[in-house]
């Protein structure tokens, strides 16, 4: 006999309608929190195996320079013409409501300061992650879909030795080199705009830059820089590695590896400033800069 509290439910056993809907959203939501779970646990597991072998035993030569070449090398031009791109673009949004408060003079400080402390590291790290977490992903994944790892473990090397550590090495050590690359060229983006479209005073507009940036401020966007690659190295390396089967396994892979790095990226970048931020407030309480000139 049916009494009020019975509930529908349809041919596979679950309820239905509106009770089914809200059902099926939880049982959803739940897949993707599991999943979410399973992955961070196997990336922490993956990261865990690339410093033992950071730590215990280097690559060769051989496999180093190669990375070292693709990563920074070719990452250069992008990563130059962005920046300096990136500071054109701060100028030309920042000059006019400089100029009504008549601070123009002021304009290379806010740039500058901009730049060596988050776009220029954040930018570095995108197009670091576009380019080349991207292409480590696919080509990792083609190896995946190949059999070409599974070749190498039988034959007695490491995958995460040979393949992993010198991407790795030379996402963590060449960041460093593409976020003051790209600090440079969007400094003299904001300059060329500045002084020699606009005309502001050449001489009060670099007084004024070298004033407000310091040795700390480039110390605080750099630190950032090395999170930013190992997280690219790591993050798309992994997605290489755990490739789908075929063309579509490998494009998705590739997919992943750049919108994950770059959810990763921001996420540090709001940790770490809060951190360096707290650090700053502890060591010079009164604000001063960490060195002069």
């Amino acid at each position: 006999m049916a009494t009020g509290t019975d509930i529908a439910v349809g041919g596979n056993g679950r309820p239905s309608g509106l009770l089914g809907a809200l059902f099926d959203w939880m049982a959803d939501w739940g897949a993707v929190v599991i999943e979410s779970i399973r992955m961070t646990g196997d990336l922490t597991l993956f990261a865990g195996r690339t410093f033992r072998w950071l730590l215990t035993r280097w690559p060769r030569r051989e496999t180093l320079l190669p990375a070292f070449y693709r990563i920074g090398v070719l990452s250069l031009p992008v990563v130059a013409l962005t920046g300096m791109f990136i500071g054109m673009i701060l100028a030309v949004q920042s000059y006019y409501q400089f100029r009504m408060l008549g601070l123009e003079t002021r304009l290379g400080a806010v740039i500058n300061m901009s730049l060596v402390r988050e776009l220029g590291p954040v930018l570095a790290a995108t197009m670091l992650a576009g380019r080349v977490g991207s292409a480590m992903a696919a080509e990792l994944g083609t190896m995946r879909v190949t059999e070409q790892i599974d070749a190498l473990s039988s034959m007695g090397a490491n995958p995460i030795r040979y393949l992993v550590v010198p991407r790795f090495l030379a996402c963590l050590i060449l960041i460093p080199m593409l976020t003051i690359m790209a600090d440079f060229m969007g400094m003299v983006g904001g300059w060329f705009y500045s002084v020699v479209w606009v005309g502001i005073d050449m001489k009060h507009y670099m007084y004024n830059s070298q004033q407000a940036v310091g040795s700390w401020d480039l110390f605080y966007g750099l630190f950032k820089s090395l999170f930013f690659g190992a997280a690219i190295a790591l993050v798309s390396c992994h997605r290489g590695f755990n490739c789908g089967a075929g063309a579509e396994g490998v494009g998705r892979a590739a997919t992943a590896a750049f919108v994950y790095s770059f959810v990763l990226i921001l996420v540090l970048n709001l940790v770490l400033g809060i951190l360096l931020n707290q650090v700053y407030d502890v060591i010079w309480p009164g604000g001063a800069k960490l060195f002069t000139g």
